[in-house]
């Protein structure tokens, strides 16, 4: 995550700020052992991590989430040279997944943390937030490009329809990490700047070599394939 830079005024507090108090309360309670293995990292991002939420303070907020996270996806996405109609797009539009957040809009203000969705600390996360963030989404769908990891918070109780992103490689299909957050970030890019409002004008998406593919797409599913390169 990034430090503070001042990019934008931010309008909004994290909708389950409450649960994140308890969470990062739990947080406090663990020693650097502790920490270390629940986010089965190195040593020297343990560290980080440890002394980081034992100062930590949630008033001190002051970065907005779009602009928090240097993720590929983010990096790619670029929310910081985007223009102002495709950020208010964003802020209708866009919902970011965190452990620590549980849901977050763009202009809703966090502190930098470090805490994955499949950590344990010890208890799971996904238990933890249970159905809530599911049930706080009022759109009648939802376009899916978080990975696994994340979706699953919302998988089990709201319909997603997925976006895929494949290489084609000697007939076969194959997502490769790197290349599929790339083309998650384009996407959101290319949704904000067009002001997309439905499934017809995302299947337009043709950008980094990328086409709509009807026969490999269903009603929950809309799959994007390239030539292996």
């Amino acid at each position: 995550m990034k430090t503070y830079e001042d990019y934008f005024d931010t309008s909004s507090s994290p909708l389950f700020l409450d649960q994140t108090k308890i969470l990062l309360k739990q947080l406090k309670s663990l020693s650097y052992s502790e920490l270390k293995i629940a986010f089965k990292c190195s040593d020297k991002l343990a560290k980080e991590a440890y002394e980081n939420y034992q100062s930590l303070d949630l008033d001190q907020a002051r970065i907005p989430a779009l602009f928090a996270y240097r993720g590929i996806q983010y990096t790619t996405m670029a929310p910081e040279v985007l223009e102002d109609e495709a950020l208010r797009y964003l802020s209708k539009h866009l919902l970011i997944l965190s452990g620590f957040y549980g849901l977050l809009r763009p202009f809703d203000t966090i502190v930098k943390y470090r805490l994955e969705m499949q950590s344990k600390i010890p208890f799971s996360l996904y238990d933890f937030w249970g159905s809530a963030l599911a049930d706080s989404i009022q759109d009648p769908f939802i376009l899916n490009l978080a990975s696994e990891e994340y979706a699953k918070c919302i998988r089990p109780y709201r319909p997603l329809i997925d976006v895929r992103f494949f290489e084609k490689d000697s007939q076969r299909l194959v997502e490769k990490g790197v290349y599929v957050k790339i083309a998650r970030g384009e996407m959101v890019r290319y949704l904000a700047q067009n002001q997309i409002e439905t499934i017809e004008k995302i299947q337009q998406f043709d950008l980094l070599g990328y086409y709509y593919s009807s026969s490999h797409s269903s009603d929950h599913e809309i799959v994007f394939i390239r030539e292996h390169k």
